[in-house]
């Protein structure tokens, strides 16, 4: 099966050997994502990382030949439980209709401490 990769620009794609989505057959994976915008910041606000996240992964995503609706995972990892009501409602802003099956972990960090929010997502196109 052809295999297709969708590229973010991140510096440690080639250094870590990653790619942003991977598409085999009709499956996606979307690789954690986190919310930084092309100049290096971050926003401070949960829920406004949260929105980074989905719209790099949806990017992603369509590139690959998909769209929201056919997302059929979606991980969340947030590294403190406060953060678990904006970051929810977010999600219910983008898969409010599409309700895939989801997990939120809180964990004891991520690679850079300004994130509060690391995503993940799969989908299935067809």
């Amino acid at each position: 099966m052809e295999r297709q990769h969708a590229r973010s620009g991140s510096p440690f794609e080639a250094s870590i050997g990653f790619s942003r989505a991977v598409r085999v057959g009709d499956t996606v994976a979307v690789s954690g994502t986190a919310p930084v915008w092309p100049d290096g910041s971050v926003d401070p606000d949960p829920a406004t990382q949260a929105r980074r996240c989905w719209e790099i992964m949806l990017a992603a995503l369509t590139e690959l030949g998909g769209d929201v609706t056919d997302v059929v995972r979606t991980r969340q990892y947030v590294v403190d439980a406060a953060y678990a009501d904006a970051i929810g409602a977010v999600h219910g802003e983008v898969f409010g209709d599409v309700r895939p099956a989801s997990t939120m972990v809180v964990v004891a960090g991520l690679l850079d401490p300004r994130w509060k929010v690391e995503m993940e997502l799969d989908a299935v196109i067809g």
